[in-house]
């Protein structure tokens, strides 16, 4: 491995392989004290957090917890953004500020209109995040990165403008979503980008998804659950873990919980990890370039 490789495999090497996301927190159909119990769990699991000041009253729930021991506040991914330093500034204290914390371990950049366009180009926007590691507000950057931007973060690596700023790439991968382009994600591996898997499971079991899932995702969860079912694999859970972790650069996957059983099935599912059979890790990987090249490539900002 190269130099630049080996510093790459040590980006975001002191991530728990499991990180609890907090969607669910901010559901107020769940008592209050219900939510803050779970938060809790999952911090005395000693596993990173994702959270962001747009799910609900997440933040609320997640301060209960936190002032409840002090001493084991988890370190955390916040999604960061939009269009300028100035407006993800902004975004830093509304996430930080009701946690009772001073700076979030990792800023998951979530970038649009200019600041997008900046980043593509090597333009004023690393300085700025230059800036807001330099302030101590954000430790880390990863960049969030989906099928219809990939282009940006393609022609920002190529060009090397992100080196020594942003520390990894964040996006949907599990067996049935890998949400960034073919070209995207040949770089990443070629490069050994560090890796942040969100949505561990893809919203559920796969054979509930075969039928009750969103159009796009029946038919891929239809064609993956031959494979799961031959894997030997006691959950899909454990399943949808292995395959991300077949990958050298996934630092952690992410997913989200309200309830303890599936919170200690994520926990299970990281002990121990094994990749999947050789067999069933390639066609799964095949399969993904189908969907990408029919699917995703076509598709609308933010329809799936």
């Amino acid at each position: 491995m190269t130099t630049s490789n080996t510093a790459a495999a040590e980006r975001l090497s002191d991530m728990s392989k499991y990180t609890y996301g907090t969607t669910r927190l901010g559901d107020e159909s769940i008592p209050f004290a219900d939510r803050v119990k779970i938060a809790r769990a999952a911090m005395d699991a000693g596993v990173w957090f994702h959270t962001s000041h747009t799910y609900g009253n997440a933040l609320q729930v997640l301060r209960a917890a936190f002032d409840e021991d002090r001493a084991h506040v988890p370190p955390a991914i916040f999604k960061i953004g939009w269009d300028s330093v100035d407006q993800i500034r902004d975004v830093i204290r509304q996430n930080i500020e009701p946690l009772g914390i001073d700076r979030m371990a990792i800023g998951q950049l979530c970038l649009g209109g200019k600041l997008s366009e900046e980043f593509r180009t090597g333009g004023p926007c690393y300085d700025g995040f230059r800036r807001l590691k330099d302030e101590g507000l954000v430790e880390r950057f990863v960049l969030e990165v989906w099928p219809w931007n990939s282009d940006v973060p393609l022609q920002a690596l190529r060009a090397g403008y992100p080196d020594g700023v942003v520390d990894g790439y964040i996006f949907y991968l599990n067996p049935l979503q890998r949400f960034v382009s073919d070209d995207l994600w040949d770089l990443l591996q070629e490069r050994h980008e560090p890796i942040v898997a969100m949505r561990t499971v893809s919203g559920g079991p796969v054979h509930r998804l075969k039928e009750h899932g969103p159009e796009y995702l029946r038919g891929r969860a239809a064609q993956v659950a031959p494979l799961y079912d031959r894997s030997g694999c006691q959950n899909w859970t454990e399943f949808c873990v292995r395959y991300v972790y077949g990958f050298p650069q996934v630092r952690t996957t992410v997913g989200a919980t309200s309830r303890r059983e599936n919170l200690q099935e994520f926990l299970q599912a990281v002990q121990n990890i094994t990749p999947l059979p050789q067999d069933i890790q390639a066609e799964i990987v095949a399969l993904q370039r189908r969907w990408y090249a029919e699917h995703d490539r076509h598709a609308e900002p933010w329809s799936m």
